[in-house]
């Protein structure tokens, strides 16, 4: 199976300043490596502020990584900045957000037929690309959408015109940023449907964003959990949740809530304190100062990703 998409030791650090002297960095990826095939779904899981999303945009090049390489279909693109229109065309985000996302002056039409016209598309084209894009994604009859404005959607509503406005140039690669957590219950798995039914059409790779690991299981074939800028566990995802490795994995996994009504009175485990800075991340291993089997040497030396079997990887101590 191809790769789309390689990320290679990527780092992407933000500067910020304190005072007038002082510039701080603020290490939001720190030596990523991943890789994403055809039609292969990969989840990042992890808390806010672990890096998912600036990932998720470097790997668009909307965020400029300090080091690392990015290969897309066999090309290095990490440092082209002029030729990049093919890129773009190939390569489409579908935000988290269908509120403000959308440009509240343009109809439906003009938002989805908008990535077009930046492509040189003539007008037959467009037109019947956005009939067909919006049939994609289940919105029927698509000609009662086509002059409608955001204000006059639901929240799924407009979170499919987001996703046919990333699909109706037929990219290769997408990334979903949480597209399902700013709508409401109902429409969540039929978004996810939506996507799924999108990648076996046009064979895409997904990089797929969440907080939200039961919605991970269902909907990826493979799984990062990031957590402080780092991917702490990596593996096929029924391998990842079956048999969780890191103890924040597990953290993770036991924070789902569990429909059994025999299990309400049951207090679950929920990982305690938060997540340091990542201007000053802990040395040695990143989850020491919140793991419940932290000891010396987690402290010291910071763990590598090791594979212990069925190319699931896992960076802790305690496995190596």
């Amino acid at each position: 199976m191809s790769a789309i998409i390689e990320l290679i030791n990527i780092k992407t650090y933000f500067y910020i300043t304190k005072g007038f002297f002082k510039t701080l960095a603020v290490k939001a990826v720190d030596g990523v490596s991943l890789t994403i095939h055809k039609g292969e779904t990969l989840a990042l899981v992890g808390e806010s502020g672990s890096g998912k999303t600036t990932l998720g945009r470097t790997a668009l090049k909307l965020v400029e990584p300090i080091s690392g390489k990015i290969i897309f279909e066999g090309r290095d693109i990490t440092h082209v900045k002029k030729d990049l229109k093919e890129f773009r065309k190939k390569a489409q985000m579908v935000f988290q957000d269908p509120f403000t996302s959308l440009n509240p002056y343009m109809t439906v039409r003009q938002i989805i037929e908008e990535p077009m016209i930046i492509h040189g598309y003539p007008a037959d084209e467009r037109e019947r690309r956005v009939l067909k894009a919006l049939s994609d994604v289940r919105l029927l009859p698509a000609e009662e959408f086509l002059p409608k404005y955001p204000h006059m959607l639901s929240g799924g509503q407009r979170q499919r015109v987001g996703i046919a406005r990333a699909i109706v140039l037929e990219p290769t690669f997408l990334v979903a940023d949480e597209p399902v957590s700013m709508i409401d219950a109902s429409s969540r798995a039929e978004i996810l449907y939506v996507l799924k039914d999108l990648q076996k059409k046009y064979a895409m790779g997904i990089m797929y964003i969440t907080h939200d690991i039961a919605t991970a299981n269902y909907f990826s074939d493979t799984i990062g959990v990031m957590y402080l800028g780092k991917i702490v566990e990596y593996g096929p995802t029924k391998e990842v949740i079956g048999s969780p490795l890191h103890p924040y994995t597990k953290a993770l996994i036991e924070a789902v809530p569990d429909p059994d009504p025999e299990n309400r009175f049951r207090e679950r485990n929920v990982i305690p304190g938060e997540p340091p800075s990542p201007i000053n991340p802990p040395l040695g291993c990143r989850f020491n100062t919140r793991c419940p089997f932290v000891f010396e040497k987690c402290k010291e030396k910071e763990p590598q990703l090791v594979d212990v079997g069925r190319k699931h990887l896992v960076a802790c101590h305690l496995h190596q």
